[in-house]
């Protein structure tokens, strides 16, 4: 099976939507907007890794088996964080005294 070949314009691209979106927030970081400034920068630190994960990782262009292997990643990764969550959430619940 040959390697798919992805053209400099692409990558180009995706290099100058990751620079305005690092842009977009540093510039959110400026401006007030309360627990949304956390929301925010989440959100677009969260398409940056998607665009840096299906180009620059080349899943977008991969096999069936690299995409379970990413699949089976983010379910660990979302595992952990609800069980964080959930150790977070709970500490309110205990009473000291």
């Amino acid at each position: 099976m040959a390697p798919h070949v992805v053209p400099v314009r692409t990558y180009a691209a995706v290099f100058g939507t990751l620079l305005v979106l690092t842009y977009l927030t540093v510039q959110i970081a400026l401006i007030d907007l309360g627990p949304l400034n956390t929301i925010a920068a989440l959100g677009i630190a969260t398409l940056k890794a998607i665009l840096v994960v299906l180009f620059f990782m080349h899943v977008r262009y991969g096999t069936n088996l690299t995409r379970l292997v990413l699949a089976s990643g983010v379910y660990w990764w979302l595992i952990l964080v609800s069980l964080t969550l959930a150790d977070y959430w709970s500490r309110s619940w205990r009473t000291y005294g």
